[in-house]
């Protein structure tokens, strides 16, 4: 696998309608308000203009989208002056120490430490940045509140509103975001006086006098200022000084549920996109994250709350495109399953790796390859995870074990996956990737029922905000075949998070496994729609028509999943059954050859496809191919001996070959195991009823076991069992019910979100079919 693929192709991105701006500039006197816009077309106009005035001006916050809020970190504002770097050779870390504080310079700089005497402001700035690091947020906002009075600097009115939004004061950090400042003058070019070598003013006195040149504009009740016309030239608000400002302004916005005005704040589309500074090849000019990525991905979740998923879905795109260290916006499309397998493989092995992050490039495709579903490149899959363990060391890291469990669980390996779920547990100990993978196999594996009872009242009891807990109770009431219980609790999950696609999932099968099949197929139409990327909801309508005979529905919905993934051995089943069901055994033969064939690649367990195999038997037995469909049989004895169907199934073709004796011994078997199929039991009496027309005048050697069997069916009629003259050969429809795992997502028959596990499987909601079909057939023809 290549270390860094080529950036083409990369993201498409479209032209985008200039945004008029909502109000218009007034030359009277008059509100404050009017001489800017609420839009932030304002700061694409002024785009080349900030640049400059940036580096002329060292107070101004940069209009750059390449940047990240660097140049208003607190390396940016910090009150100590840069000194020249010297030899590190053989010196140990200030930090190695344990007695040094962060702050604290080695001794080597301590004469540098005298050329600059600092200010009441600056040792304010010190505390403010330092209770911030220490979580001190009342600290830090009330010495940064004293700070903001005596500068009005616009980056300490950015780290106040930082403070606020820390501590959940949105509406106070919005506030002073959107407030009108006093544009600061820029810095003279000439060196300040000096006295005696220093500067003139070190301290309190040039500290107060600096704040009196910049007088605070307190707003009204109706956050109106009334200013001259003068005045507004050298007014303007955070928001349209700076980019990082706006994005922290729509922030705020949003976790206030005003998600119109935060995506008003930020634009409809990206509008830094024409300005001819933007794109995936720009690289970031500090190395960090470009606040424009950020706003792509605020613009996506701001989509979704609005339920516009397509715009959502090329947001969260154009964000990752721009800067592929945005893993949130790659988490959003992976999680969220919005883009098929195929073309979730093509994007995140487009992305412009080399052009971003030269350096880790290849680390950086790697741990996203690791993320994607499974269905199909299993062995870059399989290079990737040895990649990240021998290479880069990450053998024992929560993310990296996920990506092996999700592979596992899609090829149905339950007891494996547990194995590597419990490991991460054991690390940390929630993970919420892991969880509901971890739940799924727990749920498979009868004998730990009673650990995830445990588990989720220890869930519950821990993290009652956290909506896998709840969803973990749902699935110990489905493993208990409780359906209206584990629909509470399914329900409650998707109201505290309706992005979480394992509950969804898994609500549509307490409907199918409750047989409310139109209920189920509502509830899996809902998830197919809020999951446009994941084929299993589709998949698991066409299984629900399937059920409901309505064969041109399933065939429609099946066809619109396989169109989305051709590389899940399940659905390829779920083909087969539908074209058996128009009579076509010879294409329905070819769907179920290619469902175990793809099962062999993904290197499933066989086990759990003895279904399949059956399947394919009954159509060679229809087809009169017979001693294909003994061989089929006979595979599935071979991973289940006391496979009740396919024991009878195979006494069903030892009956069409004439071999009479065989027959009745495989049916009494089957009946050994099985002794309420009434289909075996007809059957079985026409054999025998063969055997004995064979010898004229002879009464048969089993009359005993004849008047049991006599007995027997009179003991069905009074139960109400109704036995047909003809035998109606069991078709299996499908494997176990898939949980479509969305959140690792992992998009295979695993997502772990419950939406399929590279999809992981999602919640372990999975559930065999109870209801079977059968091909009429007389044992004469």
């Amino acid at each position: 696998m290549d270390s860094t693929p080529p950036p083409h192709p990369q993201f498409p991105m479209s032209s985008i309608p200039r945004l008029p701006s909502p109000s218009t500039s007034r030359h009277h006197r008059g509100s404050i308000s009017s001489s800017f816009s609420f839009g932030p077309q304002q700061m694409v106009d002024s785009y080349m203009d900030a640049n400059t005035s940036t580096i002329s001006n060292p107070h101004s916050l940069g209009l750059d989208p390449n940047r990240s809020v660097l140049p208003a970190s607190p390396l940016r504002s910090s009150p100590r002056r840069h000194r020249k770097a010297k030899s590190s050779v053989n010196k140990p870390h200030p930090l190695a120490h344990d007695t040094t504080d962060v702050f604290q310079d080695s001794e080597e700089g301590i004469d540098d430490e005298s050329e600059y005497e600092w200010g009441m402001v600056d040792r304010m700035r010190l505390w403010r940045h330092d209770a911030l690091m220490q979580h001190l947020y009342e600290t830090a906002a009330f010495w940064g509140d004293k700070i903001l009075s005596w500068t009005n600097d616009p980056n300490d009115a950015f780290w106040l509103a930082q403070t606020y939004f820390m501590t959940h004061q949105y509406s106070r950090a919005e506030r002073l975001l959107t407030r009108p400042f006093t544009t600061p003058p820029p810095k003279p070019s000439t060196p300040p006086p000096t006295i005696n070598g220093q500067s003139k003013g070190k301290g309190k006195e040039d500290d107060v006098s600096q704040s009196a040149n910049s007088q605070r504009l307190p707003m009204g009740p109706a956050g109106i200022i009334e200013v001259t016309v003068d005045q507004q030239e050298k007014v303007s608000r955070l928001v349209d000084m700076s980019v990082a400002c706006r994005y922290l302004a729509a922030q705020c916005q949003m976790r206030q549920g005003n998600w119109s005005d935060a995506l008003e704040m930020l634009g409809e589309s990206n509008p830094f996109r024409e300005s001819g500074r933007s794109g995936p090849s720009i690289p970031n000019l500090d190395g960090g994250i470009k606040v424009e990525a950020s706003m792509c991905h605020l613009r996506g979740i701001l989509m979704l709350k609005l339920n516009r998923g397509d715009q959502a879905k090329q947001c969260f795109m154009e964000a990752l495109a721009l800067d592929v260290k945005c893993f949130e916006a790659f988490d959003q499309l992976v999680t969220g399953e919005m883009m098929t397998p195929d073309e979730e493989w093509e994007f995140v092995r487009g992305l412009s790796y080399s052009h971003q992050t030269p350096q880790d490039a290849q680390f950086v495709q790697l741990i996203y390859t690791s993320r994607l579903r499974k269905y199909k490149h299993v062995k870059e899959h399989a290079l990737t995870r040895q990649k990240l363990v021998e290479e880069y060391n990450l053998g024992d890291n929560p993310d990296v074990l996920f990506s092996f469990a999700d592979a596992l669980y899609a090829n149905f390996r339950w007891a494996d996956c547990f194995t590597i779920t419990t490991r991460v547990l054991g690390l940390v100990s929630i993970h919420n990737l892991t969880m509901p993978l971890h739940i799924a196999c727990m749920y498979h594996l009868q004998h730990l029922h009673s650990k995830l009872f445990m588990l989720a009242h220890e869930m519950v009891d821990r993290e009652p905000e956290n909506p896998i807990s709840w969803y973990a109770v749902g699935v110990w009431y489905l493993s208990g075949g409780k359906w209206h219980q584990a629909r509470q609790y399914f329900s409650k999950t998707s109201l505290m998070d309706p992005r979480f696609a394992p509950a969804w999932v898994a609500f549509g099968h307490t409907f199918a496994l409750e047989g409310e099949h139109d209920h189920a197929v509502t509830a899996y139409s809902t998830c197919a729609r809020m999951f446009t990327g994941s084929h299993l909801p589709l998949m698991f309508v066409g299984m629900e028509h399937i059920m409901l005979s309505n064969y041109a529905l399933a065939d429609e919905a099946l066809n619109a999943a396989y169109s989305m993934c051709d590389g899940d051995p399940l659905l390829m089943n779920e083909r087969g059954v539908m074209a058996y069901n128009h009579g076509d055994f010879e294409k329905a033969a070819t769907f179920f050859q290619e469902a175990l064939e793809l099962a062999q690649v993904t290197q499933s367990s066989r086990k759990s496809w003895a279904t399949t195999y059956i399947n394919l038997g009954t159509c060679y037995r229809r087809l009169r191919r017979l001693d294909d469909a003994q061989e089929t049989y006979k595979k599935v004895l071979e991973l289940e001996p006391r496979h009740s169907v396919a024991l009878g199934f195979l006494g069903m073709v030892y009956h069409l070959k004439g071999d009479l004796d065989q027959a009745i011994i495989r049916y009494h078997e089957s009946l050994s195991i099985d002794p309420a199929n009434p289909h075996i039991l007809e059957v079985l009496n026409m054999a025998i009823d063969t055997v004995t027309s064979q010898v004229p005048g002879q009464t048969s050697p089993d009359a005993e076991f004849r008047q049991a069997i006599k007995e027997l069916k009179e003991t069905y009629m009074k139960l109400g069992v109704k036995i047909k003259g003809k035998e109606r050969a069991l078709l299996g429809l499908g494997l176990p019910r898939s949980h479509l795992q969305l959140a690792g997502a992992s998009a295979s028959t695993n997502n772990a979100t419950g939406v399929a596990a590279s999809s992981s499987v999602t919640g372990g909601a999975h559930g065999k079919r109870q209801e079977e079909e059968g091909d009429e057939m007389s044992i004469g023809e």
